[in-house]
């Protein structure tokens, strides 16, 4: 981690002299510098975001998360996520919430999203938890969401890859049968893939027993901050 930052801080200092020696630059206002250098500054870092999600954990949510606009927009953006983020702790208290590069990763634990055992079928504790989710999501319809559906190691891989596909696709199917825009939404099924815990005691098996969000701006929100950026 503290190598790709020394490395990352080294790449922007590079970008940086190099961007502010070219002639279009120096005749730009700081305003128009600090676009196109926090753009540099964003891809860079979107990179480093992407590589240290994706490290031993779900790679596919690092790359959706790891990407970012940068410069103004991307701060824009980010601070919409910000009070996205915070609203959702506080309707589904518990629930792991964390701000990637502009995106959210939320994760639900079985103690918050609970299937019938062996089954996609979610249990009504389950609805009653996503259910706090839909009025946070409406507020924010500006974002798109993939959902990754998780389970632990017990039994075949390759039934516990479909059961994960089923389950991700209840979440959504539930979703949107709140009034969500359905397009909003992707799924992935990841099986036993990226455990983020051990699979050899119950406990750690409950905790890979999960589904995980992935939270990110669509084409309109990126549209309106740049307009707002002046971009």
């Amino acid at each position: 981690m503290k190598k790709s930052i020394i490395y990352s801080l080294s790449i922007l200092f590079l970008a940086g002299t190099i961007f502010t020696s070219c002639k279009s630059i120096q005749n730009a206002n700081n305003t128009q510098k600090g676009a196109v250098i926090g753009t540099t500054a964003g891809a860079v870092i979107g990179a480093v975001i992407g590589n240290n999600v994706g490290s031993g954990k779900n790679s596919e949510l690092g790359a959706v998360l790891g990407g970012v606009i940068g410069g103004v927009a991307g701060g824009v953006i980010g601070n919409q996520m910000d009070k996205q983020a915070r609203e959702i702790e506080e309707a589904l208290p518990g629930a792991e919430v964390e701000r990637v590069g502009e995106g959210i990763k939320l994760i639900l634990g079985e103690n918050a999203v609970r299937f019938a055992t062996n089954k996609a079928t979610l249990t009504s504790t389950a609805q009653a938890n996503l259910d706090k989710l839909v009025p946070v999501f409406k507020d924010y319809e500006n974002t798109n969401i993939v959902i990754y559906g998780y389970t632990d190691s017990t039994g075949k891989v390759e039934y516990n890859q479909t059961l994960s596909e089923k389950r991700a696709n209840s979440v959504r199917s539930y979703l949107a049968s709140k009034g969500l825009n359905n397009s909003r939404f992707d799924t992935k099924g990841l099986g036993v893939k990226d455990p983020i815990a051990t699979n050899d005691t119950a406990e750690g098996r409950s905790k890979n027993r999960r589904v995980e969000f992935a939270i990110v701006a669509n084409e309109e929100m990126i549209k309106e901050a740049k307009k707002e950026a002046g971009q």
